[in-house]
């Protein structure tokens, strides 16, 4: 079968599984990933590469994962996620904007926007609560601008590669995609306040909206929220360290262009976080132990649902590459006469439909338009950032993101899909009209 039926057929496998079955995540993926190998008639290849990237996906993220979820739960349950919280609407008129820009903000230094959304997303559910907003908009928020400087920004992993093989003029380069990269993100804080006020008016229109006052009342009965009195509570310093303290680790060893080794080791992601997750126990020791456990087992718990389904994503991701998929897609846009700033951008669109990984996607698509440089005739920086918006489009089940983002903000699928992939898109779509005029007007 050609690799472009095989990689339609996925996607719609995997609709029919988890929307029309609802099967699990983890299970839908993984099956569908053996069933696209044996389409693409290399079972026992298939094998391998099912493992392959399950193991990849764990040995990135179970760290982190576990990490972020300990630490977001532990400081919910002493009060330190609303003493954050409190403190961002005291100093900020628009909340959900400041968790835009901490996205945006922090992304690029600590090189992983998964890795910033795991770390701010317990303060935009603690917002959403306060705030009485859908859970759907401080999330998408928060990740979105995130994903913004993440994909435009040099010297972000995605750009970095790109630029080197693309030999573009680096200061050029940053200038540009900082000034594509802040509208892009203010248009994606836009979807999210309009999704936001979409979910309110649809649960408006069923039922009474609960107040601040009701939700806190219910997370206190369901055992979130276990702090008795105001002396239990954590204090700024314990409130602001398990999650800022790592962060200064992260920026500190990227901050500098030959760390000192015990910086490279304690700035580790792994490393930074765990030591996060030391300080959130030390702000957590009044709770007394047994329930200090108690929490500690149920984070873990939540984060093994959030791995699994970030396993399969990476199983099919790995598949999928094997098939051809990718190059196959790639190909076809290239023989289409098509204006050539869209060229890039669609052969980028189409990798990451694919493969899912916006890291792997400007790896692979300079070498395919490598070739192709002169005939299309677009500056390097262009060419660059033209493909850097096409990894905004289009992700979905096979982006470990997409599970990371649903789960830890309590989403479904569907949900995502409205949130996540849609707001991406629009944000592609804004990034590649942004080049297309920073090309015409100033080339």
């Amino acid at each position: 079968m050609h690799p472009v039926l095989i990689f339609l057929f996925a996607l719609f496998c995997i609709l029919f599984f988890t929307a029309g079955l609802r099967l699990h995540p983890f299970f839908s993926l993984v099956l569908v990933a053996v069933l696209t190998g044996v389409l693409a008639g290399e079972p026992l290849a298939t094998v391998e590469a099912v493992t392959e990237g399950l193991g990849s996906v764990f040995s990135r993220f179970a760290i982190i994962i576990t990490c972020g979820s300990i630490i977001g739960l532990l400081l919910q349950a002493t009060g330190g996620m609303s003493l954050i919280a409190s403190d961002i609407l005291r100093f900020s008129r628009n909340p959900l904007l400041a968790l835009n820009l901490l996205g945006f903000l922090f992304s690029v230094p600590m090189m992983c926007y998964i890795l910033a959304y795991v770390i701010f997303v317990p303060i935009a559910r603690e917002l959403a609560t306060r705030l009485d907003n859908p859970p759907v908009s401080t999330a998408t928020s928060l990740a979105l601008g995130a994903i913004a400087s993440f994909n435009l920004v040099y010297p972000s992993p995605v750009i970095i590669s790109a630029a080197e093989e693309l030999s573009a003029n680096t200061d050029r380069l940053f200038v540009l995609g900082f000034l594509i990269a802040v509208p892009t993100s203010i248009a994606g804080y836009l979807y999210a306040r309009r999704l936001g006020h979409i979910e309110t008016e649809k649960v408006a229109s069923v039922q009474e909206i609960p107040t601040a006052k009701e939700k806190k009342a219910e997370i206190e009965i369901n055992g979130i929220d276990t702090y008795k009195s105001p002396a239990e509570k954590s204090g700024r310093l314990e409130a602001y360290s398990p999650i800022f303290f790592p962060l200064i680790l992260i920026l500190l060893k990227t901050g500098f262009e030959h760390p000192h080794p015990a910086l490279v080791f304690l700035g580790n992601p792994n490393i930074a976080l765990l030591i996060g997750v030391v300080l959130s126990l030390f702000s957590c020791r009044k709770l007394g132990l047994v329930e200090l456990r108690t929490l500690v087992e149920k984070a873990v718990r939540r984060s093994g649902v959030v791995l699994l389904d970030l396993c399969g994503g990476g199983a099919l991701g790995a598949t999928l590459a094997m098939t051809g998929a990718g190059e196959s897609l790639g190909r076809f846009f290239l023989q289409l006469n098509l204006p050539h700033i869209l060229v890039p951008f669609l052969v980028a669109a189409a990798l990451q439909t694919v493969q899912g990984s916006r890291v792997v996607t400007m790896l692979i698509a300079p070498s395919l338009l490598l070739p192709l440089v002169s005939e299309l005739g677009l500056p390097p920086e262009i060419l660059i950032l033209s493909m850097a918006s096409g990894t905004f489009v289009i992700s979905h089940v096979n982006d470990p993101f997409f599970w990371i983002f649903g789960e830890l903000a309590d989403l479904k699928p569907s949900e995502v899909f409205k949130s996540n992939t849609l707001g991406g898109a629009l944000m592609g779509l804004v990034s590649l009209l942004l080049v297309s005029g920073a090309y015409i007007f100033l080339y």
